[in-house]
């Protein structure tokens, strides 16, 4: 569904991702993993044209990404930042009705259809009840279901999501994690940058890791996570055991 070819990202002189060739299976849950400053955020927001490539080339459903108009590749392709800002005072329905934007007509206004949906984002969410509070009044947990459901709003094929358990507590990521799975359940392919390699495993479908801007390995959690490559790749000195509840790769650091 999308692939990049030769793919060089540069920030000023220093060159990020230097060389990559790459795909994200249709269908899956994809998770970008690898250490600290290896090109797991350039490579997503690339994906999502926000950086410009030095180089090479993205594919999206075979054709160039270059040639889709803005309006077109929003409906395709949503991203959740890593760094979320919302406007000051903005109430958590009108920020998911953002999301139905790509879908507006010059006069901008929602049709019947848009409120159903952002009605349903909200619901599935679990948001409905905060409808009428500001976004900047709710709690960490509560206030990234709500930009979740800006992004289902959004209604995209594609849905990228870049470090979204970040300053999040336990409860609240396995709620977010499971929310990415209802996600893919409903036809959406999705990819994810994570740091918890337990995660990935657990929640996601296939495995792309990144050292230096370079592809080190990708698969199934099962093909791809072993104690040699936490060793290498991580720095990380590890047993390898199977989780008894999900019954994936689980990493245990010695």
């Amino acid at each position: 569904m999308l692939k990049t070819k030769n793919l060089s990202v540069a920030y000023g002189k220093n060159t990020i991702i230097p060389d990559l060739s790459v795909s994200i299976p249709q269908g899956k849950i994809t998770a970008l993993i690898g250490p600290n400053g290896c090109g797991k955020s350039t490579l997503l927001k690339t994906l999502a044209r926000i950086n410009k490539p030095v180089a090479g080339e993205i594919f999206f459903n075979d054709k160039p990404l270059s040639s889709y108009g803005d309006k077109r590749l929003a409906r395709s392709l949503s991203l959740l930042p890593q760094i979320l800002v919302s406007p000051e005072g903005i109430t958590v329905r009108k920020l998911v009705e953002y999301g139905r934007s790509p879908y507006l007509s010059h006069w901008g206004r929602l049709g019947q259809e848009d409120k159903s949906i952002v009605e349903q984002a909200m619901q599935q969410t679990g948001v409905s009840e905060f409808a009428d509070k500001s976004v900047e009044s709710l709690s960490g947990g509560q206030r990234q279901r709500a930009w979740i459901a800006m992004v289902m709003a959004q209604d995209t094929e594609v849905v990228m999501l870049d470090e979204p358990t970040t300053y999040l507590d336990m409860s609240h990521q396995v709620e977010l994690m499971n929310l990415m799975q209802q996600m893919n359940a409903q036809g959406k392919t999705v990819v994810v940058v994570l740091h918890d390699l337990n995660q990935a495993c657990r929640y996601c479908d296939h495995l792309i890791v990144l050292e230096q801007g370079q592809l080190v390995a990708q698969g199934s959690p099962d093909e791809v996570l072993t104690e040699s490559l936490l060793d290498e790749v991580f720095d990380l000195k590890a047993k390898i055991f199977n989780d008894p509840i999900s019954n994936t790769p689980m990493c245990v650091a010695i």
